[in-house]
């Protein structure tokens, strides 16, 4: 019986390379900063081949790619703690208003950021409060400089369920009532003519930027 000799034709081997090619990897996306002077947002080019949409500059199009910028966000939750906790300090030490400056110690609690509260109740807070405590006993210290101090020991003897409202909506709620208080009490006790005073300007944006700040973080 004889043997049958196959032979393959050169069309059906290219197609058998063909099936054996490998297929190419996908194009990864691509991330290029914005080309800006003064703070550009990020800018990120993202390839689809199946998409042929592409606005630029001018209108221009080219096939698979879209253009995404990205604006930085400035106010986010620890910056507006950054602030309503200088503007506490600074109504604490200011003059002119006549607002009950003990209740600003408990929104200092429950508003300081993340890292000055490990601070505090870290080895500098407790040597920082070890050395207030003598200069206490011995030297008279005025009413404004012992609100800080008791703020400090506020927040080094808080147990840890007082210390759970900060990441709450209650604590955001008790905050902003103590802020709308405040404010109730600077603006009802002078005039709003006074309160913007060269004696009075710096307490009213003091209490206007806490109770904006309180507001925001409960939103």
């Amino acid at each position: 019986m004889s043997r049958m000799a196959m032979r393959v034709s050169p069309s059906a081997s290219s197609a058998l390379s063909l099936l054996n090619c490998k297929q190419p990897p996908p194009v990864s996306c691509i991330r290029v900063p914005c080309l800006s002077r003064s703070s550009p947002p990020s800018l990120s080019y993202t390839f689809n081949p199946l998409r042929r949409s592409f606005i630029g500059h001018g209108g221009s199009r080219s096939p698979g790619f879209r253009v995404h910028c990205y604006a930085p966000a400035p106010l986010t939750p620890p910056n507006l703690q950054w602030i309503s906790t200088i503007s506490s300090v600074v109504l604490i030490l200011a003059r002119g208003t006549a607002v009950p400056k003990s209740y600003i110690v408990p929104l200092f609690a429950l508003q300081a950021p993340a890292g000055v509260v490990s601070w505090i109740k870290g080895r500098y807070g407790v040597w920082t409060a070890f050395l207030a405590l003598l200069i206490r006993l011995f030297f008279y210290i005025p009413g404004e400089l012992e609100l800080p101090f008791l703020a400090l020991l506020l927040l080094m003897v808080a147990p840890y369920e007082a210390m759970k409202l900060r990441y709450t909506k209650e604590g955001a709620v008790i905050s902003l009532l103590i802020s709308v208080y405040l404010a109730f009490q600077h603006f009802s006790r002078t005039s709003l003519q006074q309160s913007f005073d060269q004696g009075s300007i710096v307490a009213t944006l003091a209490v206007i930027c806490i109770t904006v700040v309180s507001l925001l973080l409960l939103i």
